[in-house]
């Protein structure tokens, strides 16, 4: 990126009447109910939209996106991991040519999602005249604290355990790091390490904090791993023995704090992290 002192400006420069607009759209889990109302527009109103298979299925079950024997809508382009560098420089040519291009991410494109990759290609690719526009999403992190309850309700973070860009031990000293700092600790991309992650934060935090672990949270029988949206609670201590529940690529771990607490009602038992007082007259 762009090296030299941060600067703050109010002024933005003027776009070419003839250029579109290369949006990076955060779906949250993909279906209608949880996705924002911007997100839906400008997928819809876009002259090409870059989506996985999964994604163009979420889109078109709702119709944001019409079906797909149909002549009408945007041109869809199928997206993969593969060709991701490929599709964003493709991206920018057709937005100079004065298409809206919408390139579809799950989740929020700023949590592990597709935003960086554009403004690295565009740095890259020397395409800085190209408009860009994120959408955000939920992410899972927020789609799964909403399931268990209120995990989330003070200081958190997130940590992906994938170690295709970074190096293990880079992650072994943020989990340790935020084990000691008592961040509630969601762990996304649990197919990778997870035990190894478990035991890291073991060493720093009691075995009886609560743990939750969901999986596609927000995608009700949709989901890719489960045949439903689930979460079960257990404890830091018990968390390795729960293979069962870690399904893979929708699978997210919340790891609690000390002052995580299990709470129930008669349908249900939930996590809640107090945000500071434990009394309602404390609010």
């Amino acid at each position: 990126m762009t090296d030299g002192a941060a600067t703050t400006t109010d002024s933005h420069g003027d776009v070419p009447d003839d250029y579109g607009t290369l949006y990076v759209v955060g779906i949250g889990p993909g279906l209608p109910a949880h996705m924002t109302q911007r997100a839906k527009e400008v997928i819809q109103t876009a002259d090409c939209v870059v989506a996985s298979n999964l994604y163009q299925e979420f889109l078109r079950d709702d119709d944001t996106l019409p079906p797909e024997d149909s002549d009408e809508g945007p041109e869809v382009v199928r997206s993969s991991m593969g060709q991701q560098v490929e599709l964003t420089r493709e991206a920018f040519e057709r937005v100079r040519a004065g298409e809206d291009v919408a390139h579809v991410s799950g989740g929020d494109p700023n949590v592990y999602g597709k935003s960086d990759l554009v403004f690295t290609m565009a740095d890259a690719d020397d395409a800085t005249d190209v408009p860009i526009e994120i959408v955000p999403g939920v992410t899972a992190a927020l789609g799964g604290a909403a399931m268990m309850g209120a995990p989330l309700s003070n200081d958190f973070c997130t940590i992906s355990l994938s170690d295709k860009w970074r190096g293990w031990d880079e992650i072994e000293e943020k989990l340790r790091a935020a084990a000691i700092s008592n961040f509630v600790i969601v762990l996304y991309n649990c197919w990778r390490n997870y035990t190894r992650a478990i035991d890291i934060v073991r060493e720093e935090r009691a075995d009886d904090v609560p743990v939750g672990i969901f999986n596609d949270a927000g995608r009700g029988e949709a989901g890719r791993n489960l045949d439903d949206e689930t979460f079960s609670i257990t404890t830091l201590g018990d968390a390795k023995s729960h293979d069962e529940d870690v399904g893979g690529m929708g699978t997210s771990i919340l790891i609690g704090t000390h002052e995580t607490e299990p709470w129930s009602n008669d349908y249900e038992t939930y996590l809640v992290t107090p945000r500071g007082g434990r009394d309602v007259d404390d609010f």
